[in-house]
């Protein structure tokens, strides 16, 4: 019997590292990332459509606010490429059950494409490689390829020439959402613009924090949390320094604007550590919500078909 309906399950990210090189004449920045998947999971439904009515797209769960049910949303996107590519006709209704915060640089938009693609792939059995999905995946978005394949990885180039980094442990995180987001492309220009006059050399990956993953250290790993969007992200929105400066106060072994914000996340040494931040973070009255993840977890699963 063919199937009929397909959910697969998509994680969020962290950077634990993000250098941004200098802007370059297409405007865009030459990246080295090192991003963890994390406990923090959107679900993605497609169901072969009742009539041939193309792609109706819904969003439900707790994180709806600012999502675009139209075709700028890059699920649709990532579903037109594929039928372009395999010269197929998708009638789908697709649903995206949100709890990965929107605008939050925790790439949510991009887990939704990642679960599309692996959604439609098992519904329409195409049998995609590694490959095809990563060349779809990658015309979406930097961050999309990551989020096909979750764990621990190096991303450079635009941030979608993904490495498996070699990372050993847990690693448990807080995380301080706000209740707005921040645009990823205003926290660039304000990067461009605060480092004007600047000598910016090309990014390189950081080698003790290979080293510090390796050797499954959080305390260490929590000393090398780098993202050179953050002055940018705190430039527009100054309440993140006051949360960064609070979680920090409260013990955290790192803390870092998750990519180009607003979410800060705290790594912390193990579950006890994390509620006990997270209670502190919550009374302190500068953060907005809070929640707990670990890392790293598997990237876009099919968690149903029938």
């Amino acid at each position: 019997m063919p199937i009929k309906s397909v959910t697969v399950r998509v994680p969020a990210k962290v950077n634990l590292q993000l250098s941004v090189g200098p802007r370059e004449s297409d405007g865009y920045h030459q990246l080295v990332t090192v991003f963890q998947a994390i406990s923090i999971f959107d679900e993605v439904t497609v169901k072969i459509g009742e009539q041939a009515s193309g792609i109706n797209l819904t969003v439900s769960g707790d994180q709806v606010h600012g999502v675009p049910t139209d075709a700028s949303n890059l699920v649709v996107k990532a579903a037109e490429l594929i039928a372009n590519k395999f010269e197929i006709d998708i009638d789908v209704s697709i649903d995206i059950k949100k709890s990965i915060p929107v605008a939050g640089g925790m790439a949510g938009g991009s887990a939704d494409a990642a679960a599309a693609i692996v959604a439609i792939d098992e519904l329409y059995s195409l049998d995609m490689t590694r490959e095809e999905m990563h060349s779809i995946a990658s015309q979406l978005g930097s961050d999309v390829p990551f989020l096909l394949s979750g764990g621990t990885a190096i991303g450079q180039g635009r941030g979608d020439q993904l490495t498996a980094a070699l990372s050993r442990g847990t690693y448990h995180w807080v995380l301080a959402l706000s209740s707005v987001g921040l645009s990823t492309p205003a926290v660039y220009s304000e990067c461009d613009r605060l480092r004007q006059g600047l000598d910016i050399s090309e990014p390189q990956i950081s080698d003790a924090l290979m080293q510090a993953l390796l050797t499954a250290d959080p305390s260490n790993v929590g000393k090398l949390l780098v993202n050179d969007l953050q002055p940018a992200a705190c430039s527009l929105r100054p309440a993140l320094r006051l949360i960064l400066d609070v979680g920090q106060e409260y013990g955290a072994l790192g803390a870092i604007v998750s990519g180009s914000g607003p979410t800060v996340a705290f790594l912390v040494s193990d579950e006890e550590h994390g509620l006990d931040l997270a209670v502190a973070l919550s009374a302190s009255g500068v953060v907005g919500s809070v929640t707990r993840a670990f890392g790293p977890v598997h990237g876009a699963k099919v968690i149903e078909s029938h």
